[in-house]
């Protein structure tokens, strides 16, 4: 019997869309070893300089005028003044597309974003292509890019995403709520004595995870030098992601700090560093609050960005497993708030437990099997 190939696509490099794809596809491989799996940056390969364009142009949006990318996330008038320019792009990388796709034949493609996931439904309808499509979506409210007549599943964190979907007229039989796919190692039982020691870190003590992404972003500066001076006994893990110039001047200041330090580049261990945490202070990107619900770690999320993070805020909240503050100085007034009420702290480690999906990439992969 021929082995099942699938193609896994996203279109950001360093983000949580990437590590989605990377669960699943390590998910795939521990159901079916022999699965022949091709996980790449659909952008970079169809068209690099565009690639870069795009992602530079994001970035900067993002860092100097979140207002405008506000306006423009999931706005109707955009998506269908934009419809011709997308339909344009497609087919500009209809060409290299279906080179990779005559050589790899794959049986399904897996779409962690939802530009990848446009562009092969666009190409499953023009060239009448048999293949199982799956979109899967790791955030919380689903922008109407997603929405196509031939995705044949949709993989959501929620029952309300999945809701907004349904209402945007996917059949509901095409919706599986499986959550958002992190790696199979978050279902591990650690030894939280043993990675302490390991860490050098006092097991007595309140551990704050601080992280700002894969890129480091946020005011990650501010806040450690802020709670630096708290009278809690507490002690700082500070993950820095791929931001060099933040890690450098962490690292330089953390030697003059009273609380103990931890400063990390791109954290592997990112599982073993929520499981002897209390409190992570993060962006709410998907990946990571699914990873934090996991641990069941209560999150403090400081000034989210329109979007993206302005909706999974909102969806957190309301479940009762973060806190959001609006600058660094109210955030840790938050957080000391928080460890003193040891109750409020269970609680929301609770519901975090409660509506956590650990093995959302291995159901997710399982449904991709049968499939094909």
């Amino acid at each position: 019997m021929p082995s099942k190939k699938i193609l896994l696509l996203y279109i950001s490099e360093d983000s949580g869309h990437h590590c989605a794809s990377i669960a699943i596809e390590k998910a795939l491989h521990k159901l079916d070893p022999q699965a022949e799996t091709l996980n790449i940056n659909s952008f970079n390969y169809t068209n690099p300089i565009l690639e870069k364009v795009i992602n530079r142009t994001y970035m900067g949006v993002i860092k100097r005028t979140p207002e405008i990318w506000d306006y423009l996330y999931d706005n109707p008038k955009v998506l269908k003044n934009t419809q011709a320019l997308r339909e344009m792009i497609h087919r500009f990388n209809t060409g290299k597309l279906k080179v990779l796709l005559d050589e790899f034949e794959p049986n399904a493609v897996i779409c962690t974003q939802a530009f990848p996931c446009g562009m092969i439904a666009d190409y499953k309808r023009s060239f009448k292509l048999n293949i199982s499509l799956i979109g899967v979506l790791t955030d919380y409210a689903p922008h109407s890019y997603w929405i196509y007549d031939n995705v044949d599943r949709y993989i959501v964190p929620s029952e309300e995403t999945a809701r907004k979907l349904i209402d945007n007229g996917i059949d509901p039989a095409r919706v599986a709520q499986y959550g958002i796919p992190i790696e199979p190692k978050f279902l591990n039982v650690l030894d939280k004595e043993a990675i302490l020691e390991r860490l050098d870190l006092d097991k007595n003590a309140a551990n704050i995870l601080i992280m700002g992404g894969t890129q480091g972003l946020g005011p990650i500066k501010e806040f450690a030098s802020l709670l630096d001076r708290s009278p809690l006994d507490l002690q700082m893990i500070i993950a820095s992601g791929t931001n060099k110039r933040l890690y450098k001047w962490l690292t330089k200041k953390a030697a003059y700090f009273r609380k103990k330090t931890i400063v990390l580049p791109y954290a592997p261990n990112v599982d073993e560093l929520m499981g002897v945490s209390s409190v992570i202070v993060t962006k709410p990107g998907g990946i990571t609050t699914a990873e934090a619900l996991s641990k069941g770690v209560p999150m403090l999320i400081i000034n989210p960005l329109p979007g993206q993070e302005a909706m999974n805020t909102k969806h957190l909240l309301k479940e009762g497993v973060a806190l959001k503050a609006e600058n660094p100085y109210d955030a840790v007034t938050l957080l000391e708030e928080l460890l003193y009420n040891r109750s409020k702290l269970q609680q929301m480690s609770d519901n975090a437990r409660r509506i956590a999906h650990p093995d959302s990439a291995i159901n997710t992969a399982r449904l991709v099997l049968e499939l094909v």
